[in-house]
């Protein structure tokens, strides 16, 4: 499979075959909701805290509840198979849209039917170290409601990813409107600060990322401001359910590159209990 395959009102076809409706409300405003879930020999992975966080954010924005994973199941089995991928990994994707209102413009519509559809690529995890900048252009709101759901609307990610790669490098991180560092533009930051793992708290804007909520459940991770700017002795990694990339520099600074990225994520893929995050194993 080069092309992926996706599967829309009842047609499955490769992603470009298929369309939405020229009124959709996620085509026309980015008004949705997706989950993208890693499948590994053919199997999904962390597939129900995806779909919690698929319904939290869709009671969260006032939509219908997405599909239940009933639905789901057979779907996504079927895709696997049309893809060739029973022994192989890919990025699955579930989208969920308000769909087609009955009017014009950004009111949401008093009823109509809301709109699935998922696509499934091949995709291998990936664990290379980047570069990365602290984005000037865009920043992420401590109280945005948006910014706690994984909505359709990436363009302030797609800017902030410009600006990194005409600096020469791989992505940007992004501060919140406090001035302090919260994410990456498609993934949460871990920091490794004085031997001990720390992310943003949530009400820092970052997305609640599955990984980053299951390494704090795990006691891996503890939530904390990590401050502006990232120290030359600091550790970092950038990490979502597809990869989990070591940091080795941030605005022309050299970090210390963090050796143990793939065993981290295939951990909390796995769902063992990681080592204590002060011990020195």
């Amino acid at each position: 499979m080069v092309n992926g395959i996706a599967w829309m009102d009842g047609q499955w076809g490769e992603p470009d075959q298929l369309s939405l409706p020229l009124s959709d409300r996620g085509l026309l405003l980015a008004d949705g909701l997706f989950e993208t879930v890693l499948i590994l020999n053919g199997r999904t992975q962390l597939l129900d805290e995806h779909l919690m966080r698929w319904r939290t954010s869709a009671a969260l924005l006032g939509m219908a509840s997405p599909p239940q994973r009933s639905r789901l199941e057979p779907l996504i089995g079927e895709a696997v198979e049309r893809a060739g991928l029973p022994h192989q990994s890919g990025a699955l994707r579930l989208n969920w849209s308000r769909g087609s209102g009955e009017h014009r413009g950004i009111s949401p519509p008093a009823s109509g039917q809301h709109r699935f559809w998922l696509t499934l690529h091949p995709c291998r995890p990936t664990f290379t170290p980047l570069t990365v900048i602290t984005s000037r252009l865009e920043r992420r709101s401590t109280g945005s409601l948006v910014n706690r759901c994984k909505t359709f609307a990436y363009g302030a990610s797609i800017q902030a990813r410009r600006e990194a790669e005409q600096s020469g490098a791989g992505d940007a991180l992004l501060l919140n409107t406090e001035g302090e560092l919260c994410c990456s533009t498609v993934a949460n930051l871990l920091v490794k600060r004085d031997g001990q793992w720390l992310t943003p708290p949530l009400a820092s804007g970052c997305l609640p990322g599955v990984m980053r909520g299951r390494a704090v459940q795990q006691g891996l991770v503890q939530e904390d401001d990590l401050g502006s700017t990232l120290q030359s002795s600091d550790q970092a990694l950038l990490i979502n359910s597809l990869s989990c990339r070591p940091l080795i520099k941030w605005n022309g600074q050299p970090l210390n590159r963090c050796s143990e990225a793939a065993e981290l994520w295939k951990r909390l893929i796995d769902g063992t209990a990681p080592p204590s995050p002060t011990s020195n194993a």
